[in-house]
């Protein structure tokens, strides 16, 4: 007795000659433990029983049992419990007589019905593996539908995101003109110029900057304090943190080392967003005004 999808549900009799266990882990499922020679016809035959509803046989079908061979009927029969849906499966093996070889037919085949059951085995094999490659082309179209369900849909989103790509292109565009005209700005006004986060590290600067600071590509994202430079002015880093408390700009008129002189402003630095993120420092070289302010100034007097 097995249910609808051939799992043993109980035996009676003897049933080796027709039904082994399988190697491996236990499988109680008469497909896995149907003998080779009954394989395909058994499964053929529960197919038609569970199809129909009723009862299907097969006839004399011949098998080997080791080296002998033998014949066998077979008969599925659908059994119904009442109150249960579904349906069980009542297979039956009976073994039938080999028929006995007449005498005087020494030059005719003697294995007939077993060619006969050996062409109706090759196909059912082939009909296997016809509904196999079948289901498997199957899915393979299924597949192939949604690869090219996908495809349009990358082609939809792809036609969405070129007018998007050619607004940030154009974004990028009018950018990298802002930075050219801002970059030749600084360069043409010869003021040094130095912007610094939050934190007082170095975020850019001008090429007049190096005048005064020994500044070189990889101090970006280094504390302004850290880099050498010529001028005389201690008191920077606080005028810095001030400007950052008050958000009042610092202008002072500061000596180098070297004798020159520069007006230093300290201001806060504002984003577009009007959000303070840091600073600007501008250095001016008023050396000339000064060295004429000395000349202009009496000796031990003031200008007026």
């Amino acid at each position: 007795m097995i249910n609808s999808d051939g799992n043993i549900l109980y035996i009676h009799g003897r049933t080796g000659t027709y039904l082994e266990p399988a190697s491996g882990r236990a499988n109680w499922n008469i497909h896995a433990m149907a003998r080779d020679g009954l394989r395909y016809e058994l499964a053929d035959l529960i197919e038609r029983a569970n199809r129909s509803e009723s009862t299907e046989s097969v006839r004399e079908l011949l098998f080997k049992d080791g080296v002998s061979s033998l014949l066998v009927d077979m008969t599925a029969e659908v059994v119904r419990e009442d109150g249960q849906s579904g349906h069980n499966l009542l297979v039956t093996f009976n073994a039938a007589p080999m028929p006995a070889r007449r005498s005087g037919s020494r030059g005719a085949d003697p294995r007939p019905q077993e060619l006969e059951q050996q062409l109706t085995m090759a196909r059912l094999e082939l009909q296997a593996v016809r509904e196999e490659l079948q289901s498997t082309n199957e899915e393979l179209q299924s597949t192939n539908e949604e690869l090219t369900t996908s495809k349009e849909e990358m082609q939809s989103l792809n036609e969405e995101l070129y007018p998007v790509n050619a607004e940030l292109q154009s974004k990028v565009d009018d950018l990298s003109l802002v930075n050219s005209d801002m970059k030749n700005l600084l360069h043409s006004t010869d003021i040094a110029v130095i912007f610094l986060d939050s934190q007082m590290n170095i975020r850019r600067y001008t090429n007049q900057a190096t005048q005064l600071y020994k500044l070189i590509a990889t101090d970006l994202n280094r504390p302004l304090s850290d880099i050498a430079n010529d001028l005389v002015y201690p008191d920077m880093g606080d005028d810095a943190a001030e400007v950052l408390r008050s958000l009042v700009f610092c202008e002072r008129q500061i000596p180098t080392r070297d004798g020159r002189w520069f007006m230093v402003r300290i201001m806060p630095y504002r984003t577009v967003n009007n959000v303070i993120d840091g600073l600007v420092l501008t250095f001016v070289n008023v050396t000339e005004l000064k060295l004429l302010e000395a000349r202009l100034t009496p000796e031990g007097g003031s200008t007026k």
